[in-house]
Protein backbone atom coordinates (compact mmCIF):
# COMPACT_ATOMS: atom_id res chain seq x y z
CA UNK A 1 0.00 0.00 0.00
CA UNK A 2 1.27 3.45 -0.88
CA UNK A 3 1.77 5.74 2.07
CA UNK A 4 1.20 9.48 1.95
CA UNK A 5 4.48 11.04 3.00
CA UNK A 6 5.19 14.42 4.46
CA UNK A 7 5.92 17.48 2.38
CA UNK A 8 9.18 17.12 0.48
CA UNK A 9 11.44 19.59 -1.25
CA UNK A 10 11.23 19.30 -5.01
CA UNK A 11 14.20 19.43 -7.37
CA UNK A 12 14.84 19.53 -11.11
CA UNK A 13 13.70 15.91 -11.52
CA UNK A 14 10.23 17.07 -10.52
CA UNK A 15 10.11 20.01 -12.95
CA UNK A 16 7.92 18.37 -15.65
CA UNK A 17 5.28 17.46 -13.07
CA UNK A 18 5.33 20.92 -11.51
CA UNK A 19 5.05 22.64 -14.88
CA UNK A 20 2.09 20.41 -15.67
CA UNK A 21 0.32 21.53 -12.50
CA UNK A 22 1.09 25.20 -13.15
CA UNK A 23 -0.07 24.95 -16.75
CA UNK A 24 -3.38 23.44 -15.63
CA UNK A 25 -4.50 26.72 -14.04
CA UNK A 26 -2.18 29.44 -15.38
CA UNK A 27 -4.05 32.42 -13.89
CA UNK A 28 -4.13 31.03 -10.36
CA UNK A 29 -0.53 29.81 -10.63
CA UNK A 30 0.94 32.92 -12.26
CA UNK A 31 3.00 34.08 -9.28
CA UNK A 32 4.73 30.71 -8.95
CA UNK A 33 4.92 29.95 -12.67
CA UNK A 34 6.68 33.27 -13.33
CA UNK A 35 9.51 32.15 -11.05
CA UNK A 36 9.67 28.45 -11.93
CA UNK A 37 9.66 29.00 -15.69
CA UNK A 38 12.78 31.14 -15.40
CA UNK A 39 14.66 29.54 -12.50
CA UNK A 40 13.49 25.93 -12.40
CA UNK A 41 13.32 24.32 -8.97
CA UNK A 42 16.79 25.03 -7.65
CA UNK A 43 16.16 26.94 -4.39
CA UNK A 44 19.13 29.27 -4.83
CA UNK A 45 18.08 30.40 -8.31
CA UNK A 46 14.38 30.34 -7.43
CA UNK A 47 14.68 32.44 -4.30
CA UNK A 48 12.57 29.91 -2.42
CA UNK A 49 11.51 26.29 -2.28
CA UNK A 50 8.73 24.30 -3.90
CA UNK A 51 7.17 21.57 -1.79
CA UNK A 52 4.85 18.74 -2.69
CA UNK A 53 2.87 16.09 -0.94
CA UNK A 54 2.83 12.94 -3.05
CA UNK A 55 3.43 9.24 -2.79
CA UNK A 56 7.09 8.80 -1.98
CA UNK A 57 7.31 5.62 -4.07
CA UNK A 58 6.19 7.51 -7.19
CA UNK A 59 8.65 10.40 -7.32
CA UNK A 60 7.70 12.82 -10.04
CA UNK A 61 4.26 11.23 -10.32
CA UNK A 62 1.00 12.61 -9.00
CA UNK A 63 1.41 15.78 -6.95
CA UNK A 64 -1.34 15.76 -4.35
CA UNK A 65 -0.29 19.17 -3.13
CA UNK A 66 2.01 21.98 -4.24
CA UNK A 67 3.34 24.94 -2.26
CA UNK A 68 5.91 27.66 -2.92
CA UNK A 69 7.86 28.89 0.12
CA UNK A 70 9.77 32.10 -0.42
CA UNK A 71 9.13 35.77 0.37
CA UNK A 72 5.47 34.70 0.31
CA UNK A 73 4.08 31.30 1.21
CA UNK A 74 1.82 30.25 -1.68
CA UNK A 75 -0.11 26.97 -1.35
CA UNK A 76 -1.43 26.28 -4.85
CA UNK A 77 -3.19 22.99 -4.35
CA UNK A 78 -3.75 20.40 -1.67
CA UNK A 79 -6.40 18.81 0.48
CA UNK A 80 -6.44 19.01 4.28
CA UNK A 81 -3.82 16.27 4.59
CA UNK A 82 -1.47 18.05 2.21
CA UNK A 83 -1.98 21.36 4.01
CA UNK A 84 -1.06 19.71 7.32
CA UNK A 85 2.13 18.44 5.66
CA UNK A 86 2.96 21.94 4.45
CA UNK A 87 2.22 23.42 7.86
CA UNK A 88 4.55 20.91 9.53
CA UNK A 89 7.37 21.75 7.15
CA UNK A 90 6.73 25.49 7.48
CA UNK A 91 6.88 25.28 11.26
CA UNK A 92 10.18 23.39 11.14
CA UNK A 93 11.61 25.91 8.68
CA UNK A 94 10.42 28.90 10.69
CA UNK A 95 8.41 31.83 9.36
CA UNK A 96 10.45 33.50 6.64
CA UNK A 97 7.56 34.97 4.64
CA UNK A 98 5.71 38.26 4.88
CA UNK A 99 2.37 36.75 3.89
CA UNK A 100 0.36 33.71 2.87
CA UNK A 101 -1.32 34.31 -0.47
CA UNK A 102 -3.04 32.25 -3.15
CA UNK A 103 -6.22 30.25 -3.66
CA UNK A 104 -8.53 31.02 -0.76
CA UNK A 105 -9.33 27.43 0.15
CA UNK A 106 -5.68 26.50 0.45
CA UNK A 107 -4.52 29.72 2.12
CA UNK A 108 -7.24 29.70 4.77
CA UNK A 109 -6.79 25.96 5.35
CA UNK A 110 -3.05 26.35 5.78
CA UNK A 111 -3.52 29.34 8.06
CA UNK A 112 -5.86 27.30 10.25
CA UNK A 113 -2.97 24.87 10.76
CA UNK A 114 -0.33 27.56 11.32
CA UNK A 115 -2.22 30.15 13.33
CA UNK A 116 -1.59 28.53 16.75
CA UNK A 117 2.16 28.91 16.14
CA UNK A 118 2.42 31.90 13.81
CA UNK A 119 -0.56 33.97 14.91
CA UNK A 120 -1.97 36.40 15.36
CA UNK A 121 -1.90 37.74 11.83
CA UNK A 122 -1.77 41.47 11.23
CA UNK A 123 -4.70 41.06 8.85
CA UNK A 124 -6.61 38.26 7.11
CA UNK A 125 -8.17 39.14 3.75
CA UNK A 126 -10.38 36.16 3.07
CA UNK A 127 -12.33 37.54 0.10
CA UNK A 128 -10.19 38.55 -2.86
CA UNK A 129 -11.76 37.83 -6.25
CA UNK A 130 -9.19 36.69 -8.82
CA UNK A 131 -10.01 38.29 -12.17
CA UNK A 132 -8.72 37.82 -15.71
CA UNK A 133 -9.28 38.93 -19.29
CA UNK A 134 -7.84 37.57 -22.54
CA UNK A 135 -9.41 40.13 -24.89
CA UNK A 136 -8.65 43.83 -25.38
CA UNK A 137 -10.36 46.15 -22.87
CA UNK A 138 -13.96 47.19 -23.38
CA UNK A 139 -13.33 50.86 -22.47
CA UNK A 140 -11.08 53.54 -23.98
CA UNK A 141 -7.43 53.50 -22.96
CA UNK A 142 -5.55 56.38 -21.38
CA UNK A 143 -3.08 57.50 -24.07
CA UNK A 144 -0.91 59.24 -21.46
CA UNK A 145 -0.16 56.04 -19.52
CA UNK A 146 3.27 54.78 -20.57
CA UNK A 147 6.23 52.75 -19.28
CA UNK A 148 8.27 54.56 -16.66
CA UNK A 149 11.85 55.36 -17.72
CA UNK A 150 14.79 54.45 -15.46
CA UNK A 151 15.67 58.14 -15.06
CA UNK A 152 12.18 58.71 -13.61
CA UNK A 153 12.67 56.42 -10.61
CA UNK A 154 12.84 59.26 -8.08
CA UNK A 155 9.61 60.77 -9.42
CA UNK A 156 7.85 57.40 -9.51
CA UNK A 157 9.01 56.09 -6.13
CA UNK A 158 6.86 58.35 -3.88
CA UNK A 159 3.71 57.08 -5.62
CA UNK A 160 4.88 53.48 -5.23
CA UNK A 161 5.52 54.03 -1.53
CA UNK A 162 2.11 55.68 -1.07
CA UNK A 163 0.40 52.78 -2.83
CA UNK A 164 2.21 50.15 -0.76
CA UNK A 165 1.48 51.95 2.50
CA UNK A 166 -2.22 52.32 1.66
CA UNK A 167 -2.63 48.74 0.44
CA UNK A 168 -0.48 46.77 2.86
CA UNK A 169 -0.69 49.02 5.88
CA UNK A 170 3.05 49.38 6.50
CA UNK A 171 5.72 51.70 5.13
CA UNK A 172 8.04 49.69 2.84
CA UNK A 173 10.96 51.85 4.02
CA UNK A 174 10.57 50.76 7.64
CA UNK A 175 13.19 48.00 7.81
CA UNK A 176 16.18 49.29 5.82
CA UNK A 177 15.33 52.86 5.01
CA UNK A 178 13.72 51.80 1.76
CA UNK A 179 16.83 50.43 0.01
CA UNK A 180 15.36 47.03 -0.81
CA UNK A 181 12.01 48.45 -1.90
CA UNK A 182 13.73 51.02 -4.10
CA UNK A 183 15.72 48.20 -5.71
CA UNK A 184 12.56 46.20 -6.40
CA UNK A 185 10.84 49.19 -7.98
CA UNK A 186 13.94 49.96 -10.05
CA UNK A 187 13.95 46.37 -11.29
CA UNK A 188 10.33 46.65 -12.43
CA UNK A 189 11.08 49.89 -14.22
CA UNK A 190 14.16 48.42 -15.90
CA UNK A 191 12.05 45.50 -17.10
CA UNK A 192 9.47 47.80 -18.67
CA UNK A 193 6.81 46.63 -16.22
CA UNK A 194 6.03 49.87 -14.35
CA UNK A 195 3.50 52.23 -15.92
CA UNK A 196 2.38 55.73 -15.01
CA UNK A 197 0.63 58.87 -16.11
CA UNK A 198 2.67 61.95 -15.24
CA UNK A 199 1.21 65.43 -14.91
CA UNK A 200 3.55 68.28 -14.17
CA UNK A 201 6.26 65.78 -13.31
CA UNK A 202 4.05 64.06 -10.71
CA UNK A 203 2.53 60.60 -10.91
CA UNK A 204 -1.27 60.72 -10.94
CA UNK A 205 -1.77 57.06 -11.93
CA UNK A 206 0.48 54.05 -11.59
CA UNK A 207 0.35 50.28 -11.98
CA UNK A 208 2.83 47.49 -12.51
CA UNK A 209 2.99 44.08 -14.08
CA UNK A 210 4.24 42.02 -11.16
CA UNK A 211 4.35 38.32 -11.93
CA UNK A 212 4.78 37.58 -15.63
CA UNK A 213 4.64 33.98 -16.85
CA UNK A 214 4.60 32.77 -20.44
CA UNK A 215 0.80 32.86 -20.42
CA UNK A 216 -0.34 35.41 -17.82
CA UNK A 217 0.67 38.80 -16.49
CA UNK A 218 -0.58 39.87 -13.07
CA UNK A 219 -1.30 43.58 -12.63
CA UNK A 220 -0.45 44.98 -9.20
CA UNK A 221 0.02 48.26 -7.39
CA UNK A 222 -2.83 50.15 -9.05
CA UNK A 223 -2.93 53.63 -7.53
CA UNK A 224 -4.45 57.02 -8.31
CA UNK A 225 -3.31 60.26 -6.68
CA UNK A 226 -5.83 61.19 -3.93
CA UNK A 227 -6.57 64.53 -5.63
CA UNK A 228 -7.53 62.79 -8.89
CA UNK A 229 -9.69 59.95 -7.63
CA UNK A 230 -13.21 59.56 -8.97
CA UNK A 231 -12.25 60.93 -12.39
CA UNK A 232 -11.82 57.63 -14.24
CA UNK A 233 -8.03 57.59 -14.26
CA UNK A 234 -7.85 54.24 -12.50
CA UNK A 235 -10.09 52.41 -14.96
CA UNK A 236 -8.55 53.94 -18.09
CA UNK A 237 -5.02 53.48 -16.79
CA UNK A 238 -5.57 49.87 -15.78
CA UNK A 239 -7.16 49.23 -19.17
CA UNK A 240 -3.99 50.58 -20.80
CA UNK A 241 -1.79 48.17 -18.84
CA UNK A 242 -4.16 45.26 -19.52
CA UNK A 243 -4.12 46.12 -23.23
CA UNK A 244 -0.32 46.05 -23.19
CA UNK A 245 -0.46 42.54 -21.75
CA UNK A 246 -3.13 41.19 -24.07
CA UNK A 247 -2.27 42.77 -27.41
CA UNK A 248 1.44 43.57 -27.18
CA UNK A 249 2.65 40.70 -25.01
CA UNK A 250 0.16 37.97 -25.91
CA UNK A 251 -0.73 37.22 -22.29
CA UNK A 252 -3.92 36.97 -20.32
CA UNK A 253 -4.18 39.96 -17.99
CA UNK A 254 -5.04 39.15 -14.39
CA UNK A 255 -5.31 40.80 -11.00
CA UNK A 256 -6.90 40.20 -7.63
CA UNK A 257 -8.82 42.74 -5.60
CA UNK A 258 -10.16 43.01 -2.07
CA UNK A 259 -13.81 42.01 -2.06
CA UNK A 260 -14.79 45.07 -0.03
CA UNK A 261 -13.36 47.45 -2.66
CA UNK A 262 -16.60 47.93 -4.58
CA UNK A 263 -15.27 50.88 -6.59
CA UNK A 264 -12.28 48.95 -7.92
CA UNK A 265 -14.35 45.87 -8.65
CA UNK A 266 -16.85 47.91 -10.65
CA UNK A 267 -14.00 49.50 -12.63
CA UNK A 268 -12.47 46.11 -13.42
CA UNK A 269 -15.85 44.83 -14.54
CA UNK A 270 -16.17 47.76 -16.94
CA UNK A 271 -12.72 47.11 -18.35
CA UNK A 272 -13.71 43.54 -19.16
CA UNK A 273 -12.23 41.48 -16.34
CA UNK A 274 -14.26 38.52 -15.11
CA UNK A 275 -13.83 36.58 -11.92
CA UNK A 276 -12.09 33.23 -12.45
CA UNK A 277 -11.23 32.27 -8.89
CA UNK A 278 -10.92 33.35 -5.28
CA UNK A 279 -7.73 34.39 -3.51
CA UNK A 280 -7.02 35.09 0.14
CA UNK A 281 -4.09 36.79 1.87
CA UNK A 282 -2.78 36.56 5.43
CA UNK A 283 -0.50 39.49 6.26
CA UNK A 284 2.13 39.37 9.01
Amino acid sequence: MLRLAGARLLDERDLPGVLGVLDGDPVTACMVAARVEVAGLDPWRLGGEVWACDHRSVRGGRLDGLCYAGPNLIPLRGNSSALRCFADRARRRGRMCSSLVGPAEQVLGLWQELEPDWGPAREVRADQPLMAMARPPAIPLDPLVRPVRPDELDRYLPAAIAMFTEEVGVDPRAEDGGASYRARVAELIAGGRAFARFEGGEVVFKAEIGALSTKVGQIQGVWVHPDRRGQGLGAAGTASVADRLVRSMGRTASLYVNGYNAVARAAYDRIGFTQVGQYATVLF
